[in-house]
């Protein structure tokens, strides 16, 4: 039998490390094990939760990877913890009783992050959600377009929903406060996306941002510019924020260009100051002479 050997290797995130192992774990995709009775398939990663600064555990194909709370760090404890890893898969136990499919969940991450509009919650994932764009004033266009979105539009505080490639962005109505309810949204979601149901049915042209809206070939050639540079500068930053910004049109007579603002930048109080000194000033400096005012049609 091969001699099965841990290695550890950190994560982005410093209360996550991996122990990867030369030798497959499990052969049927990915788990997550969020407390001890969700591990009722796996004696070994109820073992694990016995040391009391396991938060959660993952176990993929080659390796498992543990979060840890506060109360230790890694650099303390993980050591012991490869041995035990090692140890118990040079025995040849099984990690996973994978014929249990119904306890199988795949390994999905959502996490909350405020933005610069206090309405608006982003609720990121590791999961793709869409490779289009798409926003939902109400829940009728919820019922034609996302089941995801009108099951969020269950909740009575939600009043907008917009779902991008790998985060969706909540805008509430005012009678709660975030921190009384994102947890609840945010685990919402993460079942939601664990259950594999899904997230959007059709995607409606009128709905559909710009560069989908608006062919490139029926661009004169300073709108292909801006949509370059709105792509390639502005878009990442906005989405860190969870919103978007969309190429509209632009009037070579009057030199104005049109965006539309989506999820958190749509009614953010700063979309103005986002506006007018960071895109407008941007285009202006990258654009000389071609741009005199960009304007939010929606915002």
């Amino acid at each position: 039998m091969e001699n099965i050997n841990i290695k550890i290797e950190n994560t982005t995130n410093n209360t996550i490390i991996k122990f990867v192992s030369n030798s497959i774990i499990v052969n049927r995709g990915s788990y997550e094990f969020n407390n001890i009775d969700e591990a009722k398939n796996s004696a070994f990663v109820q073992q694990l939760f016995y040391l009391p600064f396991v938060k959660k555990v993952f176990v993929a194909a080659n390796f498992i990877a543990i979060q840890r709370y506060d109360i230790v760090e890694w650099e303390d404890v993980q050591e012991e913890v490869r041995t035990q890893i090692e140890a118990y898969l040079n025995t040849g136990k099984k990690v996973i009783e994978e014929n249990n499919e119904a306890s199988k969940k795949e390994a999905i991450e959502v996490y909350a992050e405020v933005t610069p509009n206090p309405a608006v919650m982003k609720f990121g994932s590791n999961k793709a959600l869409t490779q289009t764009d798409i926003e939902l004033k109400n829940i009728e266009e919820a019922n034609s377009y996302s089941p995801l979105a009108k099951a969020l539009f269950g909740f009575p505080f939600v009043k907008e929903v917009f779902i991008s490639e790998n985060y969706i962005s909540v805008t509430k109505y005012d009678v709660v406060e975030w921190n009384e309810v994102y947890q609840e949204i945010r685990s919402f979601i993460r079942t939601y996306l664990q259950d594999n149901k899904t997230i959007i049915s059709e995607i409606p042209k009128q709905k559909a941002t710009t560069e989908n809206e608006v062919s490139q070939e029926n661009l004169d050639e300073t709108s292909v510019k801006i949509v370059e540079i709105l792509d390639e500068y502005i878009k990442p930053a906005v989405a860190s924020d969870g919103g978007n910004i969309a190429f509209r049109s632009y009037d070579p007579e009057t030199k104005q260009v049109n965006v539309i603002l989506q999820g958190a930048c749509s009614g953010c109080p700063s979309s103005t100051i986002t506006l007018k000194n960071g895109i407008e000033t941007m285009l202006k400096e990258m654009l000389p002479n071609q741009i005199n005012e960009v304007i939010a049609i929606n915002g």
